[in-house]
């Protein structure tokens, strides 16, 4: 009643009104259409001359079309369709192109593709002595209309990701589209057979290299609802890319990989990508990252992105599975106003079993088949802000429960230190002569028979903490990092006389980052299981590092140096055998041919012998802790060359360590020369006898350096000549090039000898 009431109570007046007014829209709106209908191919034809001369005059690309029109309400044809840069190879081509857009997107502004099919196309990236034809990609546009505000990463990645899903068409028809990438030394190509996407369904066929394998991308694909699920696997093999190992000299293959794009938020600023990764069969091989091929049987990570103004980072939310091995990490980078790095990465408390067992095949040799009862907790957390590095935050810590204790070792037996055992050095990856380390070996020097001297010496240097410490000294490691930031190479190292012992005692000296990673974990597992005493490590310490080229052991070193016995060292002999501890291979360096220490070490004299006083590990000394007193043993003395005082400060400041990162202690420092006395500064002189002495082995060194030079020269012209002169007769190919490679390898062999002997 109330409603015919309302309504008789309108003006019929105004409701003719507005009927009268939405008839007239409605044929404007028609009329509209029908314009825009009858002209769309004039509209069409003049985006294609636009698009065409914006391609030109931006990026130098000569694009032509066959033909162009429209079939049906919203699709548009393209035939014989190419681009090619300007004096380059051609790029793109394509015989037939079909493409269709949703309409009511399309009224609010966004392109969103409906229906695509593409038949006989092909991509060509060509990067030919430098000269590439898709370099225009990288060209940066001028932009006028910058006001200098900085990008909303939120917003940014909010809108590629929309427009990377909008251009994924809800149904595509692909046929015969071919990618081909071509450098100076490979080729490869990928021949797309079929790609289909139809009812939220993908399926495609891929030919790689001419059949030499066949590749699937199939899965769900809805990219409407934001929800992709695809996998990529080969036909009877692994999915292997030949590419990327030439390229990078990484080798990696796998059975199927996996990725799922679940989510996509954007709000209150952010915009939150919910997506997983998985694979199966992971192989991967690089020098820096191991000897051996790793293996990774299964692994996966649910990776939730979040974006904000000024920062991206992996949520907490985010978990890493590996095997049976789960781990939460979260990984932040804040890019302004200030760059800040967060890390945090926690395991939870674990079986400790789960976790060996969890560790990628062939990444941790010594430790594969190691068995323990008990649990086990791994957390990191860091936050380096690039304004304060001196305040970074670094803890890293593995925790064991009660009943942690380790049942069987791997294959490396973690007690045989206890015991008398054989040592093999290696150098350059060859085993030098065996050493056995134990009571009655030669050169074997029981703890308490090493000079308290040394082992302070050394200690002090080395790693002050050791008998408190339990294989790490975080401060070390968290002040290694801000010195390798500050001077942006490896300077500073971190590694305690546990880690050198184990790196010495178990590893390999390959450069690896499983090695490194192994050497910390037996460490960790020496330490804190009491698998070792701290005595015992330092006495197997001692008689196990190298002092020099060949000299193993304090009890080889103390008579190759100074012709005594490790408990007959002195204060100053102890400091000097310290200070050779980073680079043992350039230990004479540091002497004159006299015997005497170079001037450059008195400063890391009085820097140790100072902690030490202080500790109350020795008396004051005003004298530079008897650094004066060192005497080069005499028989030595006669094998040192002459060398430039610069150069041979220079040799001993650089590590010998393995990683390239030196020790957690301090390394030697070299003081500047002595300011000149009274009389050279008034006549600008100096002393005669030294400027003499000076110039005689400024002259002995040229001739030395010369002399070898030439020998250089003449060792490469025969090995060369030898080579191209191998013998063939009643050889093999395989035979010739095994002859010619190992000439190749002596001749590398000698020159390095010599330039080994270069002062």
């Amino acid at each position: 009643m109330k409603q015919n009431s309302f309504m008789r109570r309108i003006n019929p007046k105004y409701i003719r009104i507005a009927g009268i007014t939405a008839l007239i829209l409605v044929v404007i709106m028609l009329i509209g259409g029908y314009v825009a209908y009858s002209k769309r191919e004039v509209l069409l034809q003049k985006a294609i001359s636009k698009a065409k001369a914006k391609a030109k005059r931006d990026y130098n690309l000569d694009v032509k079309i066959g033909s162009a029109k429209f079939i049906g309400l919203s699709t548009v044809a393209f035939t014989d369709i190419s681009v090619v840069p300007f004096q380059r190879d051609s790029l793109f081509s394509v015989k037939k192109f079909n493409v269709s857009v949703k309409v009511l997107p399309l009224v609010f502004g966004n392109i969103k593709l409906a229906d695509v099919v593409l038949q006989d196309g092909h991509l060509n990236l060509t990067s030919i002595k430098g000269v590439k034809n898709f370099d225009f990609l990288f060209k940066k546009k001028k932009d006028t209309t910058s006001t200098g505000n900085k990008v909303d990463l939120s917003e940014l990645s909010n809108n590629l990701i929309n427009e990377v899903l909008y251009k994924i068409p809800d149904n595509l028809s692909l046929h015969n589209f071919l990618v081909s990438i071509v450098d100076d030394s490979t080729k490869v190509k990928l021949l797309a057979s079929t790609a289909i996407i139809k009812d939220g369904k993908m399926a495609s066929t891929i030919k790689v290299d001419d059949g030499a394998a066949t590749w699937h991308i199939d899965g769900k694909m809805q990219p409407s609802d934001k929800n992709i699920d695809v996998h990529l696997y080969a036909e009877g093999k692994k999915v292997e890319l030949p590419l990327i190992e030439k390229k990078f000299k990484l080798k990696l293959n796998f059975d199927t990989i996996s990725t799922k794009l679940s989510n996509v938020k954007h709000s209150d600023g952010e915009t939150k990508i919910y997506s997983s990764w998985s694979v199966r069969n992971l192989l991967l091989n690089h020098p820096s990252l191991s000897v051996s091929d790793v293996v990774v049987p299964s692994g996966s990570v649910d990776a939730n992105v979040f974006v904000g103004p000024n920062f991206v980072s992996l949520d907490s939310s985010s978990v890493i599975h590996l095997k049976k091995l789960t781990a939460k990490p979260y990984v932040k980078y804040t890019l302004n106003p200030v760059k800040i790095y967060e890390v945090k990465i926690n395991t939870g408390w674990i079986k400790a079993q789960d976790l060996f067992e969890s560790f990628p095949t062939g990444m941790f040799e010594s430790l594969e088949g190691l068995q323990a009862t008990g649990k086990l907790n791994y957390s990191l957390n860091m936050l380096l802000n690039m304004a304060h590095l001196d305040d970074m935050v670094f803890n890293s810590s593995l925790q064991k429960d009660k009943d942690f204790r380790i049942i069987k070792y791997g294959k490396a037996d973690l007690g045989k230190l206890n015991n008398t055992f054989v040592y093999v050095p290696y150098e350059r990856g060859k085993p030098m002569p065996p050493h056995t380390i134990g009571p009655g070996a030669v050169n074997f020097t029981p703890l308490e028979q090493i000079s308290p001297n040394v082992r302070n010496a050394v200690m002090t240097a080395e790693d002050p903490s050791f008998y408190t410490n339990r294989g790490f000294v975080d401060e070390s490691i968290r002040k290694s990092f801000i010195t390798d930031i500050k001077e942006k190479k490896f300077k500073r190292g971190g590694s305690t006389i546990s880690m050198q012992l184990i790196k010495n005692a178990f590893l390999s000296r390959n450069k690896t980052l499983s090695r490194k990673i192994e050497e910390i974990l037996i460490v960790w597992l020496i330490e804190n299981n009491r698998i070792m005493s701290k005595n015992r490590m330092l006495e197997v310490y001692f008689n196990i590092i190298e002092w020099g080229r060949g000299i193993y052991g304090i009890g080889e070193a103390s008579r190759y140096y100074f012709g005594k016995s490790p408990s007959e060292l002195t204060i100053g002999e102890s400091i000097y055998l310290a200070s050779i501890v980073p680079n043992p291979k350039a230990g004479l360096y540091a002497f004159q041919p006299d015997g005497s220490l170079r001037q450059g070490l008195h400063g890391y004299f009085n820097l140790i012998g100072r902690l030490m006083a202080k500790k109350g590990l020795t008396q004051p000394d005003s004298n530079a802790y008897g650094f004066y007193s060192v005497r080069l043993r005499e028989g030595l003395r006669r094998i040192i060359a002459p060398i430039d005082t610069a150069v041979a400060d220079s040799l001993m400041k650089q590590t010998d360590d393995d990683d390239g990162t030196g020790v957690a202690g301090i390394a030697p420092v070299f003081e500047e020369p002595k300011k000149p006395n009274f009389f050279q500064r008034l006549f600008g002189k100096k002393d005669t006898a030294e400027a003499r002495m000076e110039k005689k082995i400024e002259e002995t060194n040229d001739a030395i350096k010369a002399r070898l030079k030439a020998e250089i020269e003449k060792v490469k012209a025969d090995y060369k000549n030898r080579v191209d002169n191998v013998d063939t007769a009643g050889r093999t190919k395989k035979e010739i090039k095994a002859e010619k490679n190992r000439l190749k390898d002596e001749g590398k062999e000698k020159v390095k000898e010599l330039k080994d002997r270069m002062p």
